[in-house]
């Protein structure tokens, strides 16, 4: 069937394939300037992996095939590609580049332009790094290889959403997301639902749809400098993700499979030598036990993830085809947690009217399917009855026997030893209440090229992206009863995301004169995006006619079938970009954007205009600089950017209640609304050294976002119509930073090459303003204890929670013998790191690659919630440890007496500092800390000796998250509970963290 499909695949390229016996290939680089030798330039088979590089004196040995493609390139040079003939022997002579970064990149629109010219920061990550560990969702790969770029992965493994943030927090109504972009057309990456402090599960994003084998590079736009054509989405940076094509000349098959274990890292700190007293639910206990000690890490399976992915690529001059097939299926370390995902590409390029015009058609299809993806929170999850459960009891009991037959229901029950909101059976939750996400999308998108003549150039591009989502969880009968009916709950929700795109942009390329450069764009676009449009039930306590029945017409009369609808959104735009150069050295940039939002409507506002204006100077063409200095350049940009009020802002309408009445609108019409606005300007400099094997990125960035949503009471004299509120254009939120890039290769000869790279991120966010009620807070989730609120002064991801009571001598105050606490939660420091620091290594010796990632944040806070809970049931490490010491240790003194307090018995101290609304000063963490990221060995095959139709052969050891380096919190603090705003920092019985190690094996025939 593989024989057949690629067989198949080749007809449909038109291209036959050719085995040609391979040859050894030798030669000499050197500089078309003066004839010195080059060292460390490129060569590559074009379309396979086989490359190498030439030595100290220029040499180079390659093997290749007549009629192969040898591509020779190096910073600094013009890139060349010749043909294999017959001779053995190609000896080439490079020339300068004016272009001195030897690169163009892809910006904004996917307009390319040369990267010593921009005006603002950039990254580009390439393929290989995406794929070298394959990481289930490819961004997460790119942690620390950026700078300015924050991270977070979601706890629910295999399949969850990532967040995702360049530069700080924004925005004071919505999250600060960057737009995600493919092939220069904006994409979908709605998020699911997303976990709490009560509970819940995430519902992945729409990255997860892309396959990481498809993407040719992702160029970062961090800030709204560089994203202003993409208008108000750009907002918060842009994404941009380029993905392959076909590449012309003999068809190529390229198949990577990749296997990798998933285990955890580590689990909370739990003792088995004490258990309850009687019946209780808690393990105070003073007296030691034998007790079972393995079923907590039983619980924990070992995940398997297979990544396999099938590619096809060729073409002649007129036509290229690109295809490719892969499939991740996985299973995650907690029991009956599936993840299986199909990804369909296909993209072909076609050139006609004597290659004036150029057709490109683009298609991806995705098709996931999620089972039992784990919550977090206190309900409905299986670790806290896991975690909790008392150490005296047979727990082998119940996960053996986790439901029992109820002959009076004629139904089987749950089998538990007690009726707790905040315990099931781990089991019966695995078994009984499954879950099911299930997503299929398509993007398709047609681009349409024309070369009018050589400077003037035109094209239409069209995208139509479509998801449909499903989401279901079945509770049965005689789940837990504070969020099941006795009869059993049904959640239940299926919609729709589409969002249609159409742009058209003219270019125009030309020397004014010998001195005088102009590139320009112009253009004008069109987007219309539908969100969750579709249907949903939630059951909860209301129940069911009969039990376990999931069916609409087993619904009771007081339970709605609701109609959901996330909102519609038409943008339009107009944009131009103009950029002059002179003597390729001086570079000025202007931009600007008039957009029309249909959220704005009603408003006089719907119109918004905003500019961008960049200077860039090459320092090194300006002047004569040191001969160890190859390359030097200073950068300045400053930009506004609007963004448009969210769906059903401006006239918000009322709704029908279950019982078909009508839900009054409360809030105030929004008839003076106007765009927020960004505005943003940042300087860099960017030097390289030593033939560029030193190089030096800095930026400074200020950002600033006003005219804020913000919803404020309204005065007495107001509240007529029945309304308690309106929304208002307020608030100020800045965000200052500092982003270092420091690359060198240390060692390069003959055989060994070490390439390292520093990515430093330093960010302040500060919120200003939050209008004209000083007292304000935005609250971004609260409960128990936890609070994350926006307050004046303050900033984003502020963590606020219960603190001891201390006298002036720092002393914690005892009332009746026991801790007091604040009676309102207090600031206790924010989640953010005070710095990011990502060190990427690769060292090649002869046919071994190494590669190695290190992460590191240093400085923020944590919270964990599952430790407080963990300490007032008694089953923490700590609790044991005290109660073995006689006691805890403090420094206290009494209220009433004044007396001095040393010592504290284990139950008193941690029932009262832990439990559900404890003081939370005792659980709260540094964030620091250092990993291994990821770690990749690969052995290039010499497939000459194989005898096979083989162009090339790759087995490499691969690993993700291996271990930590330090880390002072009990948890992962990297990882989200939730990756939208509310709720960052908080562990609350999260997944615990995993590490992956597997191999990997690439084959190109």
């Amino acid at each position: 069937m593989f024989k057949k499909l690629i067989f198949f695949l080749v007809l449909a390229l038109g291209i036959q394939p050719l085995l040609a016996q391979n040859k050894t290939l030798t030669g000499v680089v050197t500089d078309a300037t003066d004839g010195s030798p080059l060292p460390g330039v490129n060569i590559l088979v074009q379309g396979s992996t086989v490359g190498t590089q030439t030595d100290f004196d220029g040499n180079y040995t390659i093997e290749a095939s007549s009629g192969d493609v040898l591509v020779f390139s190096f910073i600094g040079m013009k890139s060349q590609s010749i043909t294999v003939g017959a001779s053995n022997t190609i000896n080439v002579s490079m020339e300068g580049d004016a272009e001195q970064l030897g690169e163009v990149v892809v910006t904004a629109l996917g307009i390319k332009r040369q990267a010593k010219a921009l005006t603002y920061s950039q990254q580009s990550v390439q393929s290989d790094e995406l794929t070298k560990t394959r990481d289930p969702n490819f961004m997460n790969s790119i942690a620390g290889k950026a700078a300015g770029v924050e991270i977070k992965k979601s706890t629910s493994g295999a399949g969850g959403s990532t967040q995702i943030v360049l530069r700080g927090n924004k925005s004071l109504s919505g999250d600060s997301s960057p737009l995600f972009v493919i092939d220069g057309i904006p994409m979908a990456n709605n998020k699911g639902s997303q976990p709490g402090m009560w509970g819940g599960t995430d519902g992945g994003d729409g990255l997860s749809a892309i396959n990481p084998d498809d993407i040719a590079s992702i160029s970062i736009l961090k800030g709204s400098n560089a994203a202003v054509l993409y208008g108000s989405q750009g907002a918060n940076g842009v994404v941009l993700i380029t993905t392959k094509q076909g590449v012309s000349g003999k068809t190529t098959v390229t198949f990577n499979s990749g296997y990798t274990f998933e285990h955890f890292l580590e689990l909370p700190d739990l003792q088995f030598k004490y258990g309850a007293i009687g019946s209780a639910k808690e393990s105070w206990s003073t007296t030691p036990g034998d007790y079972q000690d393995n079923y907590v890490e039983e619980f924990f399976q070992t995940g398997h993830n297979f990544n396999n992915t099938l590619t096809v690529s060729g073409g002649n001059d007129k036509t290229t085809a690109y295809f490719s097939y892969g499939n991740t299926t996985a299973s995650g370390i907690t029991p009956e947690n599936k993840y299986q995902k199909n990804n369909f590409t296909f993209k072909q390029s076609t050139k006609m009217f004597n290659d004036k015009v150029t057709i490109t058609s683009n298609v991806i299809m995705a098709i996931e399917e999620t089972k039992n993806r784990l919550p977090s929170g206190y309900y409905l999850n299986p670790l806290t009855g896991l975690y909790m459960f008392p150490r005296n009891r047979n727990f082998y009991d119940f996960k053996n026997n986790y439901q029992v037959f109820n002959e009076d229901r004629n139904l089987y029950a749950q089998n538990w030893f007690v009726s707790d909101h905040h315990q099931s059976n781990p089991y019966w939750i695995i078994n009984k209440q499954p879950r099911t996400d299930n997503s299929k999308r398509i993007i398709g998108s047609l681009n349409i090229a024309y070369d009018i003549t050589e400077e003037l150039a035109f094209q239409v591009r069209g995208n139509y992206d479509y998801a449909v989502k499903e989401y279901e969880q079945q509770h049965a009968a005689t789940s837990n009863s504070t969020n099941v009916h006795p009869k059993g709950a049904w959640d239940y929700r299926k919609y729709d995301d589409k969002l249609a795109y159409t742009d058209a942009i003219l270019s125009y390329n030309t020397d004014l004169s010998e001195a005088i450069s102009f590139n320009g764009v112009l253009g004008g676009s069109y987007q219309k995006t539908i969100y969750g449009d579709g249907v949903s039930v939630n059951t909860g306590t209301d129940g069911l006619l009969y039990p376990n029945q999931y069916l609409f017409q087993n619904l009771p009369n007081n339970v709605q079938v609701q109609s959901t609808y996330g909102g519609s959104v038409i943008k339009q735009g107009v944009f131009a970009n103009v950029q002059l150069g002179y003597k390729e050295m001086l570079f000025l940039d202007l931009a600007g954007r008039n957009d029309w939002a249909s959220t704005l409507a009603l408003t006089g506002n719907d119109s918004y205009f905003y500019p961008s204006v960049g200077v860039t100077a090459i320092v090194s063409d300006m002047f004569t600089l040191p001969e160890s200095i190859s390359f030097g350049k200073l950068r300045a940009s400053y930009t506004q950017v609007g963004n448009e009020v969210p769906f059903n802002r401006i006239n918000p309408q009322n709704s029908i209640s279950v019982n078909g009445g009508v839900n009054r609108n409360t809030v105030k019409p929004f008839f003076d609304a106007k765009p927020e606005i960004i505005t943003s300007w940042e300087f860099g400099t960017d030097w390289r050294f030593f033939q560029n094997r030193l190089a030096f990125d800095f930026t400074y960035y200020n950002i600033i976002s006003n005219d804020q949503f913000i919803e404020i009471p309204l005065l007495q004299s107001e509240s007529e119509g029945g309304f308690t509120t309106k929304f208002i254009n307020a608030g100020e939120v800045t965000n200052k930073g500092v982003e270092i890039t420091l690359s060198a290769t240390p060692v390069r000869t003959d055989n060994v090459e070490w390439v390292t790279a520093f990515n430093f991120t330093k960010n302040v966010n500060e919120i200003v303003d939050l209008g004209p009620d000083e007292d304000k807070e935005i609250n971004l989730g609260s409960s128990e204890g936890y609070t994350s609120k926006l307050k004046k002064g303050g900033s984003f991801n502020d963590i606020y929670v219960r603190k001891f009571v201390r006298d002036e001598q720092g002393r914690i105050v005892f009332d009746a013998g026991k801790p007091t606490r604040t009676p309102l939660a207090e600031y206790v420091g924010n989640l953010d790191p005070e710095w990011s620091l990502g060190w990427n290594n690769n060292l090649s010796y002869k046919r071994f690659n190494l590669g190695v990632q290190i992460n590191g944040k240093f400085g923020g806070k944590v919270f964990s919630q599952t430790e407080s809970m963990l300490d007032g049931a008694g089953v923490s490490q700590r609790s044991a440890d005290a109660r073995d010491a006689g006691g805890v240790t403090v420094n206290g003194v009494d209220k009433t007496s004044g007396n001095a307090i040393t010592t504290v018995g284990a139950e008193t101290w941690y029932r009262a500092i832990g439990d559900r609304n404890g003081v939370g000063e005792a659980y709260v963490y540094d964030r620091t800390n250092i990993r291994l990221s990821q770690l990749s060995l690969g052995y290039n095959i010499d497939v000459d000796k194989l005898g096979l139709p083989i162009k090339s052969a790759t087995l490499s050891f691969i690993g993700n998250n291996l271990f930590f380096i330090s880390k002072e919190a009990p948890f992962d603090p990297e990882l989200a509970m939730s990756t939208s705003r509310n709720s960052q920092g908080l562990d609350n019985f999260n997944l615990p963290s995993t590490g992956t190690y597997g191999f990997n094996l690439k084959v190109t025939f």
